[in-house]
């Protein structure tokens, strides 16, 4: 399995476009969307990816946030900092390689009360096998990033 994941994570930095030195957005959205119109607060309180709808929506930090409930429209309205994926939720691998890579909602982890998104499941295994690293990695490189320095 391995190579396997060596090859696809080759496969990906050379597929994904890398960042200019520019600033990025402070979310990574699709149409407007962040997490492709996912729901961040399921993430914790059903453990699983779940698709939001138009009808639970709110502005926040340039992006759209969609969520399954009112209630979870509600309890990422009183605290969006516990909710929001780290990185603005670009792919947390790419990050900590210092670039920024879009995400496959499913593809996702949640460490100490924080959501990390990647790529595809396939990069989110690469990313696991040195969480603490690659957290620590990303940590250091997002300000670069979402700065453009």
């Amino acid at each position: 399995m391995r190579p396997f994941i060596q090859a696809a994570t080759f496969l990906f930095a050379v597929f994904v476009l890398i960042s200019p030195a520019h600033a990025v957005d402070p979310v990574f959205h699709v149409d407007g969307k962040a997490i492709r119109g996912y729901d961040p607060v399921a993430y914790f309180t059903q453990e699983k990816a779940v698709e939001g709808v138009p009808a639970h929506s709110i502005e926040y930090n340039g992006a759209t946030w969609q969520f399954a409930s009112a209630e979870n429209r509600k309890l990422f309205a009183a605290n969006p900092e516990k909710y929001a994926p780290a990185y603005g939720g670009y792919c947390a691998f790419a990050v900590a390689n210092n670039y920024t890579a879009s995400i496959d909602p499913d593809a996702w982890t949640s460490r100490d009360g924080k959501l990390y998104l990647n790529y595809s499941k396939i990069v989110r295994a690469r990313w696991a096998l040195d969480k603490s690293g690659n957290i620590t990695a990303a940590d250091q490189n997002w300000p670069g990033l979402r700065d453009g320095s």
